[in-house]
């Protein structure tokens, strides 16, 4: 600006320069005017003593300006002997919190790894009475159980592919450990839950298709489909998870498949032993024996749907192929047995026990579903065969097949209004989801559904032969209260009461049975 400035000012010196060196000329040819030219060195001394000024303001802009160029000089070299942080590196990865599940996922989406995890914890009592001083037991157990407590990894990666693994610490009383030397440790238990691997690339028909392998929980049966986060009960039906021990259920070894869409699931496996089964051929407590194998196959959905009601139909089947052989005393048998709807004792009260000479087994199924708001109803029945081929075990006795069957109807309803919806990819249906979380801060009191049940299972036939099976005919009722507090908690109250009759063998009818009423809650935590 100043440099403007001084410009500006030579100019007009220079043309007051020009003026006086033309005044002298002028005044002469008009005979001398002296005013003008006095007038005129005025101005010229003024011009001047103005140059004067303006070449000091910019000689003192110029040192500011080197000043201030020396002072840039030095923070540069500072900032060469001092490094400067690096800047954070962007990451990729999304943290979320499904259902209070802590999630990492790419940003794409396509891989995701996941913390999942329950607890499942029942305190209760029994009011147990035997028939007779015959009956066995004489009595059962009240106290607690940590009936599950499962942490794990669940995720999948490239899009297509899923896996989990997860492990449980709980059935604190749902076993016994062998104590006679050469016991394994615990009794051959294992808490391997789940740990499978999953394509779900192929969508063949216009729907979804999953091909898996591994140790998984198989959806056989609409019970067995259904979490036991979100099951209406404590405890699933006697007849169900009868039928699941053959060959499916919890803890299995499995490959198969299954197709999917909004409306029809078809699923078949082939199977094999559950985690924690003997492997050893040399073990003589417990007994080392083959590996089992076997299949399942499953056909159901929903016959029809609507906004606020649905009707789900299906059909299964499963088939012991190769029943386990004990490689110690070579017998090959199968047992079936149950506790009484609860786990806090771990006893069971019916109880085919070891069935000789058993060659295969078939169990069959029918389930049927249905929901209309905040009503909702479900029931299965089994058909249970078992083979005795004569050419198997050490004593060939030529026996006939054994028949049982069983089975369960209940119902619920959610007081709060809050409705089951349907899983097409299990073809089950979830749990209640409240509304309204419980919050003293909110003001939500959760959802409360009331429910009732009645199983049966009948694992008597052909009394009074000796080829016969006495394992005793057990009916069960239960009544239950649900609180769900928010998506993560629960507390369950069951009422259950039970009659178990059971004569002392096929050919004896000593009464051994019993009747019993229980009380049990469940605090479940899961995410």
């Amino acid at each position: 600006m100043h440099i403007n400035r001084l410009a500006s000012t030579m100019m007009l010196t220079a043309t007051a320069l020009t003026s006086v060196s033309l005044q002298p000329a002028r005044a002469s040819n008009a005979g001398g005017n002296d005013a003008e030219i006095s007038s005129l060195k005025q101005q010229l001394l003024l011009l001047e003593h103005r140059l004067d000024i303006l070449q000091k303001e910019t000689a003192a802009s110029a040192a500011a300006a080197a000043n201030a160029k020396a002072e840039a000089k030095a923070a540069a070299r500072a900032a060469v002997t001092i490094p400067a942080k690096a800047p954070v590196p962007y990451s990729s990865a999304l943290v979320s919190m499904p259902n209070n599940r802590p999630t990492i996922c790419s940003a794409d989406g396509e891989n995701c790894i996941g913390i999942t995890g329950r607890l499942h914890w029942d305190v209760g009592g029994y009011d147990y009475r035997p028939n007779t001083a015959a009956t066995s037991p004489q009595r059962l157990n009240s106290g607690e159980n940590v009936r599950r407590a499962r942490i794990g990894i669940a995720g999948k990666f490239l899009g297509d592919w899923n896996f989990a693994l997860v492990y449980d610490f709980g059935g604190s009383s749902d076993g016994f450990g062998g104590a006679a030397p050469g016991s394994l440790p615990g009794g051959g238990v294992s808490g391997l839950e789940n740990a499978y691997l999953s394509y779900t690339g192929l969508k063949p028909f216009g729907g979804k298709m999953a091909i898996e392998g591994g140790i998984m929980d198989l959806p056989w049966t609409i019970d067995e489909a259904t979490s036991s986060n979100e099951t209406t009960f404590l405890e699933r039906s006697s007849a169900q998870v009868i039928a699941v021990n053959v060959a499916a259920g919890d803890f299995r070894s499995t490959f198969g498949t299954r197709w999917w869409n909004d409306s029809f699931w078809v699923g078949g496996y082939v199977t094999g032993p559950t985690t924690g089964s003997i492997h050893s051929a040399s073990s003589v407590t417990p007994a080392g024996s083959t590996e089992q194998y076997g299949a399942v196959a499953r056909a159901a959905g929903q016959l029809a749907s609507g906004s606020n009601y649905s009707l789900h139909l299906g059909a299964n089947a499963e088939w012991l192929i190769q029943p386990p052989r004990n490689l110690v005393t070579n017998a090959q048998t199968v047992s079936f047995s149950d506790r009484p709807e609860l786990r806090i004792d771990p006893t069971a009260l019916i109880s085919t026990s070891a069935v000789a000479n058993a060659s295969g087994v078939q169990v069959y199924g029918a389930e049927a579903a249905a929901s209309y708001g905040s009503l909702y109803v479900q029931g299965e029945y089994y058909w249970y065969n078992v083979d005795r081929d004569a050419s198997t075990g050490l004593a060939p006795i030529g026996a006939p097949s054994l028949h049982f069957q069983g089975g369960y109807a209940q119902a619920s309803y959610v007081l709060t209004g809050e409705t089951r919806t349907y899983n097409a990819s299990t073809a089950s249906y979830s749990g209640v989801k409240p509304a309204d979380p419980f919050s003293l801060r909110g003001g939500g009191w959760g959802a409360w559904e009331v429910a009732g049940r009645v199983s049966t299972i009948n694992l008597n036939d052909r009394l009074a032969t000796a080829t016969g099976v006495a394992g005793g005919r057990q009916t069960v009722y239960t009544a239950g209260l649900n609180w769900y507090v928010n998506g993560n908690l629960r507390f369950m109250l069951d009422y259950l009461h039970g009659d178990v009759a059971k004569q002392q063998s096929p050919t004896s009818t000593a009464d051994t049975g019993a009747t019993f009423d229980a009380v049990a809650m469940r605090t479940q935590f899961a995410f």
